[in-house]
Parts: structure tokens; sequence; C-alpha cells
């Protein structure tokens, strides 16, 4: 009844799980659930028995030379089934596994008749003054060997036989200690099991709760339809019209920038005609004056002659070399480009930027309406999942399966004191059997004691000593509680040890390595009409793959009762609550957004002829290369700079005098004409070189260049009115497949959390390893084994104590006669 109402309450674990096939599904932000609340299960179901575990090992080893076979599965199935015996050599198999068993067992009862047997003959043998019963020993020359060898064979068999009572007082002291100690863990394991109980209820709440999130996440972007989905559209559709819109806007830039080189060029040609006009006559003014110079009569003496005719030849260099009075002007050129900067385009294609980059508004207020009807939806599946979860008896069934376990405790709790009870029982029965084996040795170890001690060597046989004999009486008293001990202890012996050895070997040692499970899970086994028995009983349907095996392993690790008990059988959680109906509602809201831009203008028509009129403003037609023929001259035909150094350096050849004075003088003159006037004319020039060659780069293909900036304007309006549907429908479909990917994290997040964490069973495997492993097999079995190892072994070791005792005893009791010089050897 627990266990079903467990599954019952489990089973609402898929209220909150539905499975969703995603058509297209782009990788959406990643959520975060959190993590299911769960507490730490205290019970270890793990038992280290300490210092006496090396007693166990030794057991485990003894049992394993007993019976070294494999586990039967076949013979345990056959005998579960009632079928043992109808195959041909099933009973020698089973004696063939059980064989070492047999054969202690057989040896054991052999002990059990024979030595009481032989006990009661050996007592009627010495009554007749046989076997030792008469009081006369004869004397012999190795006695003294003989009485030292007797007494340390029984010293070691009695340290033997001693160390056998303190393993079984061990075993049996250790029992007692765990059942004693077994309260803990049994609290343990039923607060473990209140607590699966108790936060099962919170881990489906908080599963349920954890909608929100997704729903959270979807309503936010929703609410940011505008940068989510606008923000998507604009990129796709900005990959056509930023581009036009840039071209458009390096356009208007090229305009401006064309007005600027015309207005340099007017203004640079202007100043260069001027300029070349003054220094032509400066130059000129040179020549002169220098020409009067060197025709002074110093220039005929014979040391000036030659440099002053050197001087006169270099007079034609000092000329004006560039004419920039025949270049066409520009000025109807400018004056075209001034009139279509009139208008502003750079202003225009701003606008145009300025509507594209609205799209997410556009977006918004389009949506609206879709968008809370969207809403509507999400917030219906909430409700739904919380309706639901208050329909639900759950705190019913969790008040039935908390009764049940708490009368469960309480019954435990109840008869706990009679288990220790009867435990204590067991422990004194045991203690028993100790203290006969004690006995048996206390009267030993007090012969040997008196024995050894009063013994006298050259005391005749007939003369002894009191303590000497009476040591001899305690061995023979230990002789004789042997016989009658011992087949009381051996009976014990025989019936624990085939008990718990079987047990050992066909329990533990297969639950261990889980071949128990194995048998269990055989086909028809338990009931000869169903395949597999645990789902008949869970699941009234044997057919199902559930098998004992599967479902501790689950539980051992921890795993989700509905994954472990493969519960979808029963109850579905992908089928319970159907999450795809709404999101596909959600999908197809989304589907019929209808979002039109054609409002948005790129470049009205006024902007589109303004860089028409640009293109026919004939800066084509400027003839530049009158321009960069003049532009590549050198202002004047000699650097006047050089000339003047020139000029210079040749009057240092002249006498000193007037003429040397007067040509330095000339050189001065001309390093101020290139300072003032044709460092100048160099820097208008250079700004006329740098304007005619923008203006060339500006003009050529002109035409073609506007009319493919207006092409793609065009191209980028077209799809703007009249493809802008067919992205919005791509995009707006990764934006449906963004929000419903997140109700499908959602999902897969609670069907692991389902599978792995909620409900975790581990104290349903702890309460069978508490059971089994610990309770079974590490507290009762490997104490009544070591229990009966120690007891038997300690046994076996009376017969050759008897033996040595009474060999030993005639060394030490007082004799009624002797025979000194007799040394045939002594019958008895």
């Amino acid at each position: 009844m627990a266990v079903e109402l467990c599954l019952l309450l489990l089973l609402f674990c898929g209220s909150t799980i539905s499975e969703v096939q995603p058509i297209y599904k782009p990788p959406p932000g990643t959520l975060d659930f959190g993590f299911v609340p769960s507490k730490t299960y205290d019970t270890g179901a793990y038992h280290e028995p300490g210092s006496i575990g090396i007693l166990f090992k030794i057991v485990h080893a003894f049992l394993y030379l007993v019976q070294p076979n494999s586990f039967p599965q076949d013979l345990i199935r056959k005998v579960a089934q009632q079928q043992l015996g109808k195959t041909q050599g099933d009973y020698q198999k089973a004696i063939y596994y059980e064989i070492g068993f047999i054969v202690s067992a057989a040896l054991g009862l052999l002990f059990i008749l024979l030595l009481p047997l032989v006990g009661l003959c050996f007592c009627m043998c010495r009554c007749c003054d046989n076997c030792g019963g008469e009081m006369h020993q004869r004397q012999k020359k190795n006695a003294d060997c003989q009485r030292s060898c007797f007494a340390t064979f029984l010293f070691v068999a009695s340290l033997i036989i001693s160390v056998g009572v303190l393993c079984a007082y061990a075993a049996n002291q250790h029992l007692t200690n765990q059942v004693r100690g077994a309260k803990k863990l049994v609290n343990s394991n039923f607060k473990d099991l209140k607590i699966f109980l108790n936060d099962t209820p919170a881990q489906i709440d908080y599963l349920v709760s954890q909608y929100n999130t997704a729903k959270d996440k979807a309503l936010s972007d929703l609410n940011n339809v505008g940068p989510v989905l606008g923000t998507r559209v604009q990129e796709q559709l900005g990959k056509e019209v930023r581009p036009a819109l840039d071209a458009a806007l390096t356009m208007a830039g090229a305009i401006r920038e064309t007005k600027e080189a015309l207005e340099n060029v007017s203004v640079s040609v202007e100043v260069l005609q001027e300029g070349t006009e003054r220094l032509h006559a400066n130059l000129t003014d040179v020549k002169t004056h220098l020409s009067n110079t060197l025709n002074d009569s110093a220039c005929n003496a014979a040391q000036a002659a030659s440099t002053c005719n050197i001087i006169r030849n270099s007079l034609s260099q000092l000329n004006v070399n560039a004419n920039f009075s025949g270049l066409p002007g520009v000025s109807s050129q400018l004056a075209k480009v001034n009139d279509v900067l009139k208008i502003d385009l750079s202003s225009l294609v701003q606008k145009g930027y300025a509507a594209f980059n609205d799209t997410p508004d556009l977006v918004v207020n389009q949506t609206r309406n879709i968008l809370s009807d969207i809403k509507s939806v999400l917030e219906s599946i909430g409700s739904n999942i919380t309706t639901f979860t208050k329909a639900l008896p759950v705190q019913k069934i969790l008040d039935d399966l908390m009764v049940y376990l708490t009368q469960s405790e309480a019954y435990v709790q109840d008869y706990f004191p009679l288990v220790e009870q009867y435990d204590f029982y067991r422990w004194l029965g045991c203690l028993i059997l100790c203290c006969m084996l004690v006995l048996i040795l206390v009267f030993y170890y007090l012969g040997l004691l008196c024995g050894t001690c009063g013994y006298d060597k050259h005391a005749s046989p007939t003369t002894r000593g009191c303590i000497s004999n009476t040591g001899g009486n305690f061995l023979m008293a230990g002789v004789g509680f042997s016989f009658l001990f011992s087949w009381v202890l051996m009976t014990v012996v025989v019936l624990t040890f085939v008990t718990g050895g079987n047990v050992e070997k066909l329990v533990c040692e297969p639950f261990e390595d889980k071949n128990l499970f194995k048998v269990l899970d055989t086909p028809y086994l338990l009931n000869q009409q169903w395949k597999n028995y645990l789902a008949g009983i869970l699941f009234k349907n044997p057919n199902v793959n559930l098998t004992f095996e599967k479902v501790y392993s689950d539980c051992k690790e921890n795993k989700g009762i509905y994954t472990s008990l493969h519960l979808e059988y029963l109850f579905n959680i992908n089928e319970f609550l159907n999450i795809s109906m709404y999101t596909e509602d959600v999908a197809l809201k989304i589907e019929h957004i209808q979002i039109n831009l054609s409002k948005i203008i790129l470049l009205d028509e006024i902007g589109k002829e303004n860089l028409l009129n640009f293109s026919s403003s004939g800066i084509d037609g400027i003839d530049f290369s009158a321009y960069l023929t003049e532009i590549n001259k050198s202002v004047t035909k000699v650097d006047l700079l050089s000339f003047a150094n020139d000029l210079e350096a040749r009057a240092d050849q002249l006498p000193k005098g007037a003429l040397e004075n007067a040509l330095k003088g000339h050189a001065n003159s001309i390093r101020m004409i290139h300072n003032q006037q044709v460092v100048p004319l160099e820097q208008a020039m250079s700004t006329l070189n740098q304007s005619i060659r923008l203006l060339k780069k500006t003009s050529s293909e002109l035409m073609v260049k506007v009319k493919n900036v207006i092409s793609a304007v065009n191209a980028a309006q077209f799809l703007i009115n009249n493809n802008a549907s067919q992205v919005i429908v791509q995009e707006t479909k990764k934006y449906m497949d963004t929000i419903v990917g997140y109700f499908e994290q959602y999902t897969e997040w609670v069907k692991e959390s389902i599978a792995m964490e909620v409900a975790a069973c581990k104290p349903i495997a702890n309460v069978i390893d508490t059971a089994v492993d610990i309770f079974l097999c590490s507290y009762i079995t490997d104490s009544v084994n070591t229990f009966w190892f120690g007891l038997g072994g300690s046994s076996m070791f009376l017969i050759p104590a008897i033996i040595f005792a009474v060999k030993l005893s005639k060394y030490y009791r007082r004799m009624d006669t002797e025979d000194v010089y007799d040394d045939s050897v002594e019958q008895w």
C-alpha cells in the first residue's frame, strides 16, 4: 500500500512536463532554473567492522575453501519454481555445490556421535582399571621427555582453544554491540524516508514555480519586441539599406569636397596668374641691374673678364617657367555645384537613416494587439499548472504515507526492546557455550600449573606431592568435562555453520555482486504468468522491462524514482500536460505578426534629382591635362636660391671692390624674390595640384557612380516596400523559435530534474542495504560465522587436548603401585 501511494505521489511530477517538437531551434539564451531543493540523507549504508574485520576475512577465506563454487543461479531458479529434480542431474549439481558443507557437516555429526560414545567407553574402560585407569606407572628412561612433550602439546592445544574462545566471544559481543547500536541506524533510515516524503512536494512546487522563469524571460522578450524582433529585421534589411545610404552620404560629402576643390582651383589660378606676372617683372629688373653691373669697366680687367662673361651668359635663366594665364576657368562648374548644394543632400540622407532606425518602434506599434494575446496565453499556462497543482490530493497522499511510516517506526520502536531482550538471551546462551570451553581450559591450565609446579622428579610415583596429584586430577576433570560438553558445542557449531555458511554463500555474496538480483529478475520465476514480476506488481503489465537490479542500481545512484521505476509506463509525463498545445498557439500568433515598413523613405526624389544635377555639373569636362602640365613645371627656369648662391660664389672670385659688393647685393635680391614670391607660388601650386587631382578622381565616371548610388537606394527602397515581408517572416520565425525555446528548455530541465533529482530514491536503496548488507550479512551472518569458526576450532582441538591431558595426568597423579625397572611400553 505504501509503495502504491508513494508512486501516486511521484506521478504528480508529470504535471509540469510536456514534449515540444521544435521545427527549427536556434540556440536561445540559456535559462538558469537553479537547483532543485534537496536535503542530504544521513544514512550511510556502509558498515566498517573495525579490527574484528580481520576475523571476518579469515572466515570468508575458510568458507571459500569449503565452498569455492560460483553462485548456482540455475539451481536457485529451479528451487523457486519448484522444478528441482525434474531434470536429470539437478540433485547431483546441488550436492556438488554443497559438497563442502555436506562433508564438513558429516564430520561434525560424526564428532557429535562418536565423541560422547568414546567418552563413555573410555570411562567404563578406566573403571575396569584399563585404559590408564590402573593406578600404577611403570618407570621409563625417557619419562621426563615424554612428560615435557605432553605438557607442551597440551599447553599449545589449550592456547589454540583459548584463541578460538576469544574469537567466539568477540563475535558474540560484536553482534550484541551492533544490535544495540542498530537503533540509531534504523532511526536514520526512518528519518531519511521522512525527508524523502517531506521534500517531494517542495521539489514539485519548485518545478512548477520555475515555469515563471521561462514565462518571465518570454515576457521580457515580448515587452522588448522592438529591440529583439525589430532589431533583427533591421539588421537583415540593413545589409542592403545601410550600404546604399552610406553611398548616398558619401556622395553628399563628395559634392561638398568638389565645391571646396573648385573654389581652391579658382583662387589658386588667380593667385598664380598674378604672382607669375609680378615675379616676371621683378626678375626682369634683376636681370637689367645685373647687366648694368656687368657692363662696368671693372669687368674688363683680366681677372674678372671670364667670371663676368659666365654670369652674363646665365642671365637668360632668370625667367618664369610656368604659364598659368592660359588655363581654363572653372567658374561655370562652381556655379552649378553651388546650385546643387542649395539642397542639403546630407540632411535628406540622415532623414532616411532616421526613418530606417525607427524600425523597432514600428514593430512595437504594429504588434501591440498580438503581443497582448500572447501574454494572455502564457498567463493561462501558468494558471492551468497552478490549478492542476491545487486539484491533486497531494497532501492527503503524503499524510497517508506519513501515517504509515510513523506507524511502522512506532512498531519498530515498540519491538526493539524485545529484540534486545532476545539478543540478550542469545548472548547469554553463546556466553554459556564459551564458558563451557573456559571451564575446560581452567581445568587444563590449573592442571598444567599445579602439575608443573608440584612435580618432584626425585619423588616416586607413589610418593608424589599433593599439588602434583591435584594437577593430575584437574587434567582428568578437564577431560571429563570435554566429553560432556563437546557434543553440545559441536551441535551448535554444525547448525550455525550450515546456516551461516549458506546464508553467506547464497545471499550475502550474490547480493554484493548483484547475482541475486539476476535470479529475482528471471522471467516467470516468482509468478509463472508474469515475465517481469516487479512490473506486474507495479503496473499490472508484466511485459514492461523493469528489473530489481536496475531499480536497485538507479536508487543506489540516487536517481529519481520516476526514472528508477520507469513510471512512464504508468503515467507518461510527456502527455499529461501538453504544453505543445499552448506553444502552438504562441507560434501561430507570432506567425500572424504583420509589419508594414512602407512608410520608410530612404531618399526622396529631390535627393535623387540633386545627385543627377551633380553628375551634370560639368566637372568631368575640365581640362585636367592642361592644369597638370603647368603644375608639374617649376615656377622659374632655374632655382633662384642655387642661382643666388652661385652668383655669390663667383663674386668671391673677383678682386675686392665695388663689383664684388654689387654682385653680392644682386644675389641677396634674388634670394628675397625667392622667399617672398616663389615660395608662396609653390604653395599655391601644391593646393592647385591637390584640388585638380581630387576633381579628376571625383569626375572619373561620375555619371556611373551617381547612377549606381541611385540604383542602390532604389533597390533598398524596393526591398523595404516589396520584399521586407519575406525578411520579416524569416526573422519572426526565428523570434518565435526563441520564445518557444524558453519553454523547451523548461520542459527539458523538468524532465532531467524528475529523472535525477526529484524524489531521489537513495533512501529505498539504503533500506535494502541496511536490511540485507548490514543487518543480515555484516551484523548477523559475519558474527555468527565467526562465532562457529572460533567455537568449532576450539571444539576440534579438544580431541588432542583430551589425549595429551590423559597421558600427562599419569605423570602428575599419585600412583598406588610402581615398577621402577620395567621399561616396556605402557598399555592402556
